[in-house]
């Protein structure tokens, strides 16, 4: 493409027939070091489990299926014609200071949604609130050189410090009819970019245990009054990240999660747009290493969309699958159960680089 003259880097929505996508990774995956941002993203019995192997990496026994897994989703996207990327390896598990007075080990690059987000012809870092992944970027730098070497846009949100006085170390999830409460406070920019989701000109974003306020609004700021930021109310006691809660599937179509989803209160742009209820997913019983991830049951919403018509779904989902033949999209299933371990599914897992199409406004 570069050859051609056309920029290498090039997506402005959620499902623009895909060309070219970076996959993660998980060699050296590391077991974060104790903190909040870590510790109260785990349910209870997993949380007394991972205590006492906090910064040491991930046994070889949850790696090796996860990897398995990993390569075959990305032998299923070669097979659709879509060129894939990986990301540098890198050890996450060494121990790194600030200057701050805090001292962390790294976690994994699974997940390259959550550190980059991709704006039309430009990549942009986005400032992460967890410690852990503070350097997981640099994993990427390589790639993104090479994107901007061929004309792409590459830029970084501000830094953040990640002080003590960001976190509230005394944090409980609310429980049913108290007000809501984060991890995170307004001291600092932060942001993940899995907790957006674009379409075109309009972005829509969750505020969550690790996008603040000031994090939504430094994004609205940056791509100015040509683009507008939605906010997606939602109902989950400990959000974090829009792609289980909230999916654009192609122009006119959103999958929404109904658990943490009140339809009645979408944003009023939607209002023509064809909401598709998710159906309950199928049970977890047989996949234990669900139970240990930080990744909720409405896993089976982050999808992976190839154009308007294929997505990648979960194997293990069959309501799911059922229900997209239902609404006229192709489904790929592909197992990936081994993968939730490390926090993501399939748009975790993937950042889209190039999808044949241009910037429009669907609204």
């Amino acid at each position: 493409m570069a050859d051609a003259g056309i920029c290498p880097v090039n997506s402005w929505n959620e499902w623009d027939p895909l060309e070219e996508v970076i996959v993660g990774r998980l060699e050296h995956a590391t077991i974060p070091n104790r903190h909040v941002m870590f510790t109260q993203s785990l349910p209870a019995v997993a949380r007394k489990l991972y205590w006492p192997l906090a910064g040491r990496y991930y046994p070889r026994a949850v790696v090796e299926p996860a990897q398995k897994e990993l390569a075959e989703f990305v032998r299923v996207l070669e097979a659709e014609g879509i060129r894939v990327r990986r990301p540098e390896p890198m050890d996450l598990g060494k121990s790194f200071k600030s200057q701050n007075g805090w001292k962390t080990k790294g976690f994994c690059t699974a997940s390259p949604r959550d550190g980059l987000i991709v704006l039309g012809d430009k990549v942009l870092e986005t400032p992460m609130a967890w410690r852990s992944r503070y350097f997981e970027i640099q994993s990427y730098h390589k790639l993104l050189r090479e994107y901007w070497d061929k004309g792409a846009g590459w830029e970084s949100a501000p830094k953040p410090q990640l002080l003590d006085s960001l976190y509230d170390y005394d944090y409980l999830p609310p429980e049913t009819g108290e007000d809501m409460r984060y991890i995170i406070n307004d001291s600092e920019i932060v942001f993940d970019a899995a907790d957006f989701v674009r379409c075109g000109r309009d972005l829509f974003v969750t505020k969550s245990n690790v996008t603040n306020d000031v994090g939504i609004e430094w994004l609205q700021r940056y791509l100015g009054d040509e683009f507008r930021v939605h906010r997606v109310e939602t109902l989950c006691t400990q959000p974090m990240h829009i792609d289980t809660t909230f999916m654009p599937l192609a122009p006119g179509k959103v999958l929404v999660n109904p658990e943490f989803i009140d339809v009645a209160k979408l944003p009023a742009v939607l209002k023509d747009w064809d909401v598709l209820v998710a159906p309950d997913p199928d049970p977890f019983d047989a996949h234990w290493r669900f139970y240990l991830s930080m990744v909720s049951k409405w896993i089976s919403v982050n999808v992976l969309m190839l154009d308007e018509k294929r997505v990648i779904v979960e194997k293990s989902q069959v309501s799911m699958i059922r229900k997209m033949k239902d609404w006229g999209f192709e489904p790929i299933p592909v197992a990936f159960m081994n993968y939730k371990m490390f926090g993501g599914g399939f748009h975790c897992a993937s950042l889209d680089i190039f999808r044949r199409g241009g910037l429009q406004s669907y609204f």
